[in-house]
C-alpha cells in the first residue's frame, strides 16, 4: 500500500494512489494505522496533550440553541476537536504534509519547524512569461525587485470589492519552489494563521489524470478525504462557502475550455471527467464561491483562458543571497559539532556574497536542498550513519524533481523525462566535455538536440522542455558580446548528465544506430515468421529458407557491435581518469566542496568554476562508474532508464583490464584519492577488492582528509586483506576520528607517515589505541610536526612501551623540550622492540640530552637516537660525540659533523632535515639554515687538513643547494 509523500523545500510533492474499488484515490484512509511509525519521527501531537484537549472538551457544557437539526448537528461536530470533521481534516493535513521523504531523515539535521523558508512570489502576467523565455527559450532567472511582491497571505486578497480574486495561477519551472508555496499555505492554514478559508482541499493533477472513470467532486473529496464525508453535502451549499481547492501540476492533465467538448454542469453530485470537473471549477459555473490556486509550469501557462484568471503569480525562488543562506542556517545547524558548522556557514555566506555561480544556482530551491545534500554528505556523515554515494545523491536529485514523468515522442511511444533529459542535455554535456567547453551558444544547442531534422510533434516537445526543464540545469550568463551564452547552474552536473549519457548507450556510433534498428525489426519480425515458416519448410525447397538462418546470425553480429560499445565505455572512464594534461590538483571530492564553499587564492577569493576555462572534469569517469552501481541502476529503473546486469558486468571486464595497468604505475595523491571514490561509487567488492590488491603503498600526502574520504578509504581497501607496505597520510588534516575510521586498514600497514597534521588529543588517543591493539603490525611510525604535550605523551607513551612491532619512531619537531623528553624517557626504555627513534629538532637542551642517554644507555635494542638541531651547546655536542658506544651500545646522532670529520650518518640527517623542511614555513627554514651553518663553522674551526675541509665544503654546499630547492617551492 503507498502512502502520500509530500518533499518538501521545492522537491515533487505527490498524492501517492490509495486504491478503492473504484479506483479513486484516498491516501488519507489509514492514517491512523500509520501513526506508531510517524511518532518516531516526531510528526505527531503528544499523547498527553492529545488526550487532555479530549478530556477538556468533553466536560464542556454548551448553551447554544440551534435554529434547525441540521445546525445542531454541525455545530456538535465542533465541540470536540477530536469529532470535528475539519479540525480532524486540518490535523491529517498537517501530518501529511509534514512528512519527511527517505532523502531528508538521512539527513537528520533539523526539525519540523525549519523545514521552509518563504519563497518570494511576484504578480506576473503571460505576456511577462513570455519575454522570460524568450533567449534560447528558456526560463530567466530574473530578480523580482521589478515586479510586485505577494506575501503568500495575500494572494487572494483583492484590491477593490468589484474585482475579488478566486482563480490564482502559480507558474515556475521545475525546482522553482511552486510547491514550497502550497506546502507553506496549507500548513498555515492547519495551523489556524490563514482563517480565510473554512476548509482547503489539495489534489495532485497528475493523480487526476489516471482516474479513468467519470465521478462527481463530492464523491472525489469524500474518497480522497474520508474524514470530510459528513460535511461534504455542505460545500456549495451555502453553509461551507469558503472553500480553497488546490490543483498542483495542472500540466499534467489537458485542460479543454470549448463548451462542445466539455459540457457545463453545475451539479458537484454528477460523476464528470476529472478534466470536465477542473473545467467547470475554473469557470466558475461550479461552486462559483470557491476560490482556485492552480500551480503549473511555464509551457502550461496559456491552456487557462486568461478570462478565467483573476491573477497571475510567479515564483521566484529565493532571489537574494541572504534568503539562500537563511535556508541554509536553518539546514545544517548542528548543536553537538557548532564549531565545524559556523566555519561551514562562513564560507558559505562568503561565497554567496561574491554573488559566485552557487549564488545563480540557489535562485532554484531545488537547488539549495542540493547544495544543502551535498554538504551533508561531504561534512557530516560518520562511519556510524550509513553514507551514499556522490551519484546516488545526483540521481535521488533527479527523482525528485522529475520522478516517473514521461513525455510523447514521434513514434506513438512513451519516453521517461529522465531519459529524454539524458539524450538532449546529455549528450550536450558530453560534447562539452570532448571539448573542454563549459559555455555553450544556440547553435550548440541545435545541434545537441537535433532541431534540423525534428517533426513538428518532436519541435514541440523540445519547445516545452527547454521552457519548463532546461532552465533548471542550465542558465544565462552576462556576455559583454550580443551572443548569449549558457551554462550548467551546478558545474558538476554537467560531468553527470554526460556520465548519464554514456552508460545509457545513447552515445552510438552509426554502425551501432542502423545496427540497432536492424535487430529490433529482425527480432519483431521473427515472431511472426517462425510460425509460417514452420509450415511451409515441408512445401519449399531448402534453400528458400536460407534467410531464415540471417535472423539467427545478424543478433550475434549485433553482439559484436554492441561490445565494442561496452568496451568503449570502459576505455572512455580510465583515459578520463588518469587525462595526462589535466593539471587540477584537488581530489574530487574537495573539488565539489570547493564549489560550494569558495577557494582562496592568494591576492582574493574566487570560487571553483568561476573561471570558464578552469573546468577539469574529473567527476566524469566517477560519475560512470557510480551509475552502473546496483543501487543506482534500481533507481534509474524507476525512473525509466534500464542498465543490464550482463552490460554492467561487460563493462567491468573490460574496465579491470585497462585499470590495472594503470594502478601498477604510481599514481599522484590526489590520483590515488580519485581511483579509491572511483572504486567506492562503483560499489561492487569483488572489483574493488582484485583493484586494491594492487596497492601496496598508498601515498595520500596533502590530500585533506574528511570523515567522507576515511570511510570511502577504508570500504575499498577492505575488500582485500593483503598487507600495506606504507601509507602516508602527510599534512592531511587527520583528526582522532579519522584514525577511527581507518585504523582496519591501519593495522595492516607496516610504515605508517603521520607528519604535518597537528594532532590533537583525541587523536593521539587513537594512535596509542591503534598501537596497543594485539593486530597492529607497524614497523616504522612518523609523527613529525605534530605537538606533543604533556597529556598526549601520557596516551601515546604507555603504547609505545607496551607495542611489539614498532621499530623505528620520528618524533622530529614535536616540541617535546627537556620536561617533555623527561615524560617521555621511561616509556622508551622500557620499550623492548625498538632500533631508532628520532628526537630531532625539539628544544633540547645539554640535560635534557644527557638524562636522556644515561636512561636509555642499556636499552637491549635500541641503535640509534637522534639529537642534532636542538639547543646542545658546542660543548655538550662534543660530549654526546665522545660517547663510544660498546658493541651494542646507542649511537647517537647529534651534529651533521662528528668533531672534524662529516658525521657516517650525514647524508641521512640531512635527508631527514629536507624532508622535513618542504612544509615548514620560510622562518622555520631560515632556523635550520642557521643551525646547520653553526655545525659547519664549529668543524670548520677543529681541523687544518685540506682534505677534510673539502669534505665539509661538499657538505654545505649540497646543505645549501637544498635549501634553496626547498624555499623555491615556497614561493
Amino acid at each position: 500500500m503507498q502512502h502520500l509523500k509530500y518533499l518538501p523545500t521545492g522537491m515533487k510533492w505527490t498524492l501517492i494512489k490509495h486504491q478503492t474499488a473504484s479506483g479513486v484515490m484516498n491516501p488519507f484512509a489509514d492514517v491512523c494505522r500509520t501513526t506508531s511509525g510517524m511518532f518516531q519521527h516526531g510528526l505527531l501531537l503528544n499523547l498527553r496533550q492529545i488526550a487532555s484537549v479530549i478530556v477538556r472538551n468533553k466536560n464542556q457544557s454548551f448553551s447554544v440553541r440551534p435554529s434547525s437539526v441540521q445546525d445542531l448537528q454541525c455545530k456538535s461536530l465542533r465541540t470536540s476537536s477530536a469529532r470535528d470533521p475539519i479540525e480532524e481534516h486540518r490535523r491529517r493535513l498537517k501530518h501529511w504534509f509534514s512528512y519527511m521523504s527517505n532523502e531528508e531523515k538521512q539527513f537528520d539535521l533539523f526539525s519540523v519547524e525549519n523545514w521552509h523558508v518563504e519563497t518570494v512570489i511576484a504578480e506576473s502576467s503571460p505576456e511577462e512569461n513570455r519575454d522570460l523565455t524568450a533567449k534560447f527559450g528558456i526560463y530567466c532567472h530574473i530578480d523580482p525587485k521589478e515586479s510586485k511582491i505577494i506575501k503568500l497571505d495575500k494572494v487572494f486578497t483583492a484590491e477593490s470589492v468589484e474585482s475579488p480574486v478566486k482563480n490564482v495561477v502559480l507558474f515556475g519551472i521545475v525546482g522553482m519552489g511552486k510547491d514550497v508555496v502550497v506546502n507553506r499555505l496549507v500548513l498555515d492554514w492547519c495551523d489556524g494563521h490563514f482563517n480565510e478559508f473554512d476548509l482547503i482541499l489539495p489534489f495532485c493533477c497528475a493523480d487526476l489524470s489516471s482516474q479513468n472513470l467519470p465521478i462527481s467532486l463530492n464523491k472525489l473529496i469524500c474518497q480522497k478525504y474520508t474524514q470530510l464525508k459528513t460535511i461534504v453535502p455542505q460545500i456549495g451549499s451555502g453553509r461551507l462557502r469558503n472553500i480553497l481547492f488546490i490543483f498542483s501540476g495542472l500540466e499534467q492533465i489537458k485542460l479543454d475550455f470549448h463548451i462542445l467538448k466539455n459540457r457545463l454542469c453545475n451539479d458537484p453530485n454528477e460523476p464528470l471527467p476529472p478534466n470536465n470537473l477542473l473545467v467547470n471549477l475554473l469557470r466558475k459555473y461550479m461552486l462559483p464561491d470557491a476560490s482556485i490556486l492552480v500551480t503549473m509550469r511555464p509551457s502550461a501557462l496559456d491552456s487557462i483562458p486568461t478570462k478565467y484568471v483573476d491573477r497571475y503569480a510567479r515564483s521566484c525562488g529565493f532571489s537574494d543571497a541572504e534568503q539562500q543562506y537563511l535556508y541554509f542556517r536553518n539546514r545544517l545547524e548542528l548543536a553537538e559539532d557548532s564549531k565545524t558548522t559556523e566555519d561551514l556557514m562562513k564560507m558559505l555566506y562568503k561565497n554567496l556574497q561574491r554573488q559566485s555561480q552557487l549564488t545563480a544556482g540557489c535562485f532554484l530551491p531545488s537547488y539549495c536542498w542540493f547544495i544543502c545534500a551535498t554538504l551533508h554528505f561531504l561534512h557530516f556523515t560518520t562511519a556510524n550513519v550509513p553514507i551514499q554515494t556522490l551519484t546516488g545523491l545526483y540521481t535521488n536529485f533527479l527523482r525528485l524533481n522529475f520522478g516517473g514523468e514521461i513525455i510523447d515522442s514521434s513514434n506513438q511511444q512513451t519516453i521517461s523525462i529522465v531519459r529524454y533529459i539524458a539524450k538532449t542535455v546529455g549528450k550536450l554535456a558530453y560534447e562539452g566535455i570532448e571539448t573542454k567547453k563549459v559555455l555553450f551558444s544556440e547553435e550548440d544547442l541545435q545541434k545537441s538536440f537535433g532541431l534540423d531534422s525534428m517533426t513538428e510533434e518532436e519541435l514541440n516537445q523540445v519547445t516545452t522542455f527547454q521552457m519548463d526543464m532546461l532552465g533548471f540545469f542550465m542558465s544565462p550568463i552576462a556576455q559583454h558580446s550580443c551572443e548569449p551564452l549558457l551554462r550548467f547552474t551546478v558545474p558538476a552536473m554537467q560531468e553527470y548528465l554526460a556520465a548519464l549519457y554514456v552508460v545509457l548507450g545513447e552515445k552510438k556510433t552509426i554502425l551501432e544506430q542502423v545496427g540497432s534498428a536492424v535487430s529490433d525489426t529482425i527480432g519483431k519480425a521473427s515472431e511472426d515468421v517462425t510460425a509460417i515458416l514452420s509450415i511451409a519448410s515441408k512445401l519449399l525447397p531448402f534453400r528458400i529458407l536460407a534467410f531464415v538462418r540471417l535472423i539467427n546470425i545478424f543478433p550475434r553480429i549485433f553482439r559484436k557491435i554492441s561490445g565494442k560499445s561496452k568496451k568503449a565505455i570502459a576505455n572512455t572512464m580510465v583515459f578520463e581518469m588518469f587525462r595526462q594534461e589535466d593539471d587540477f590538483n584537488k581530489d574530487v571530492l574537495e573539488q565539489i566542496n570547493a564549489s560550494i564553499l569558495g577557494r582562496e587564492k592568494e591576492g582574493g577569493s574566487v570560487a571553483i568554476g568561476e573561471r570558464m576555462d578552469a573546468q577539469s572534469f574529473e567527476l566524469f569517469p566517477t560519475f560512470m562508474a557510480g551509475l552502473l552501481a546496483q543501487e543506482n541502476r534500481a533507481l534509474l529503473k524507476q525512473l525509466g532508464c534500464t542498465i543490464k546486469s550482463v552490460t554492467v558486468r561487460e563493462i567491468a571486464n573490460n574496465l579491470k583490464k585497462h585499470l590495472c595497468s594503470a594502478v601498477s604505475k604510481q599514481l599522484a595523491p590526489s590520483e590515488l584519492m580519485d581511483l579509491l571514490v572511483f572504486l567506492y561509487e562503483l560499489q561492487n567488492d569483488a572489483f574493488a577488492g582484485e583493484i586494491s590488491s594492487i596497492l601496496n603503498s598508498l601515498n595520500l600526502s596533502q590530500v585533506k582528509m574528511t570523515s567522507l574520504k576515511c570511510f570511502v578509504i577504508a570500504s575499498v581497501m577492505n575488500t582485500s586483506n593483503h598487507p600495506i607496505e606504507t601509507m602516508n597520510f602527510g599534512l592531511c588534516n587527520i583528526a582522532g576520528e579519522h584514525i577511527t575510521i581507518l585504523q582496519p586498514i591501519l593495522l595492516r600497514c607496516k610504515n605508517l607517515n603521520l607528519q604535518f597534521n597537528n594532532l590533537g588529543l583525541g587523536a593521539w588517543r587513537e594512535l596509542s589505541n591503534l598501537l596497543l591493539d594485539p593486530k597492529c603490525a607497524i614497523e616504522n611510525l612518523w609523527l613529525c610536526d605534530n605537538a606533543l604535550s604533556e597529556a598526549a605523551i601520557n596516551y601515546i607513551g604507555p603504547s609505545i612501551t607496551q607495542n611489539r612491532t614498532l621499530s623505528h619512531l620520528s618524533l622530529l619537531h614535536t616540541s617535546l623540550g627537556d620536561d617533555g623528553l623527561r615524560i617521555l624517557a621511561p616509556y622508551i626504555r622500557d620499550n623492548r622492540n625498538l632500533k631508532e627513534i628520532n628526537l630531532a629538532n625539539n628544544l633540547i637542551t645539554d640535560d635534557g640530552a644527557m638524562a636522556l642517554i644515561e636512561i636509555i644507555k642499556e636499552h637491549p635494542t635500541l641503535e640509534k637516537v637522534h639529537l642534532y638541531l636542538n639547543e646542545i651547546s658546542n660543548s655538550g655536542k662534543q660530549m654526546l660525540q665522545a660517547l663510544q658506544p660498546g658493541p651494542e651500545g646507542v649511537n647517537v646522532l647529534v651534529s651533521i659533523m662528528n668533531g672534524s670529520y662529516n658525521s657516517m650518518h650525514w647524508t641521512r640527517i640531512l635527508k631527514n632535515i629536507v624532508w622535513n623542511a618542504v612544509n615548514q614555513d620560510k622562518q622555520s627554514v631560515e632556523a635550520y639554515r642557521n643551525l646547520l651553518q653553526n655545525d659547519l663553522n664549529l668543524s670548520w674551526q677543529q681541523t687544518r687538513n685540506p682534505w677534510k675541509k673539502v669534505k665539509l665544503l661538499q657538505a654545505q654546499n649540497q646543505i645549501e643547494y637544498l635549501l634553496k630547492q626547498i624555499q623555491q617551492q615556497k614561493k
